[in-house]
This record gives C-alpha cells, sequence and structure tokens, in this order.
C-alpha cells in the first residue's frame, strides 16, 4: 500500500492529502489521482449540477433517500392499496387502469414474483 501523499489542488492551489485509502479506492476504478482539492471538486459538481446541492449533503442524505436533493422535495399522492385496502403514499400519480399496493403488499409480491416465477420476466402483469 502506498504512503499518503500531498497534492495541490489546481484551482485554489492549496496543499490536500490524497491517503492511501483514497489511492487504492482510484486505482482499483482505473481512476487517475485527483488534481482538485475535496472543496473544490464539490464546488464544480455543483456547478455541473446547476448549483444543486453540496457534496456533504448529497454524498448521504440525497443518496440514502434514492434522489438528488436538486430536485427538491418529491411529491406523494394518496392511493388506496389495491391488495389490502388500506391507505398508502407513493411517489407518482396513481391511474385507475393500473393497481397500487402499499409498500408492504408491493414487498410480498415482489418477493412472490422472484421466488415464484423466475425474476423480472412477470412485471408486466401488475
Amino acid at each position: 500500500m502506498s504512503a499518503d501523499t500531498t497534492l495541490t489542488c489546481r484551482d485554489c492551489g492549496q496543499a490536500f492529502v490524497f491517503t492511501s485509502g483514497e489511492q487504492a479506492f482510484y486505482a482499483s476504478r482505473g481512476f487517475s489521482e485527483p488534481s482538485r482539492c475535496a472543496d473544490c471538486r464539490a464546488a464544480r459538481k455543483a456547478q455541473r449540477d446547476g448549483g444543486g446541492s453540496s457534496y456533504s449533503s448529497y454524498s448521504s442524505s440525497a443518496y440514502d433517500s434514492g434522489y438528488s436533493s436538486s430536485r427538491g422535495e418529491r411529491e406523494m399522492f394518496t392511493a388506496t392499496c389495491s391488495a389490502c385496502g388500506q391507505e398508502a403514499s407513493v411517489p407518482f400519480q396513481p391511474s385507475s387502469d393500473k393497481p397500487v399496493y402499499c409498500s408492504s403488499c408491493f414487498q410480498q409480491r415482489r418477493g412472490n414474483e422472484r421466488s415464484g416465477r423466475g425474476g423480472y420476466a412477470s412485471r408486466g402483469s401488475y
């Protein structure tokens, strides 16, 4: 394993440490060493993404929730579960021609589909 290396950011000119762990990660992915410090990389990414999120907020909350925080809050819709009849909150506008399931019924159906009917092939039968 390589020793930590000190690099100079091409944007702000500040020295930053490229740790041995980061070096191993970059090498395993085939990436070249970074030319910008973490702050400048985050600022550049935010600029590319329209300035919606910072590196620290994107790395945890947006990743965990499954969508970028730059899109804002996800609109939720209320529907009645087609299986159990309970109220369900879904991230899409339900239509009358397709069934809508609450989280637990959806998970049950998804589990049955994968184990009993061969994976994704039967997905269109919802």
